[in-house]
């Protein structure tokens, strides 16, 4: 099992490289990328760590901080505590393979890990579901972020 503080340092090395090949895989590219506490203490209680450190490839609609700050806190206590409903959610997120951006806004929906369908709509920026995407293609050793505002909640 992985320690949080393991976690959090593993990423000081990598992320000085100054070019832009991926020597991280998600998990430490997200902490890395330090907008993501709030996802990577849910990828932590979920026990998800080992998944997406994995060969991959994955593609992760990744919620900002700020994403999960629009959950009210109850909520967040709840599903953090709820380790079923936070692993669907969670791979709610993540789509199989690698799906950069120039292949995203040519598809209208995509099957996740978890098993839903997003619905993509990139006719005015790239909306994912209700969540917009605000940053893509960051690209980690095992597959691509791509950063969105809102927390994608599946059956919703």
């Amino acid at each position: 099992m992985f320690s949080a503080s393991m976690l959090i340092a593993a990423p000081a090395y990598a992320d000085h490289h100054g070019d832009k090949k991926a020597a991280a895989d998600i998990v430490d590219t997200a902490v890395a990328a330090g907008s993501f506490e709030t996802l990577v203490t849910a990828v932590q209680a979920a026990d998800l760590v080992d998944t997406l450190k994995g060969d991959g490839p994955f593609t992760v609609f990744a919620p900002t901080d700020e994403a999960f700050a629009k959950i009210p806190q109850a909520d967040l206590e709840a599903l953090l505590a709820d380790k079923k409903k936070l692993t669907e959610v969670l791979t709610y997120h993540v789509v199989p393979g690698k799906v950069m951006a120039a292949d995203v806004i040519s598809m209208t929906s995509a099957e996740t890990v978890q098993g839903g369908m997003l619905t993509i709509d990139a006719s005015d920026g790239v909306k994912v579901n209700d969540a917009t995407v605000t940053d893509t293609d960051i690209k980690a050793s095992n597959g691509v972020i791509h950063v969105i505002d809102t927390v994608l909640m599946p059956g919703m």
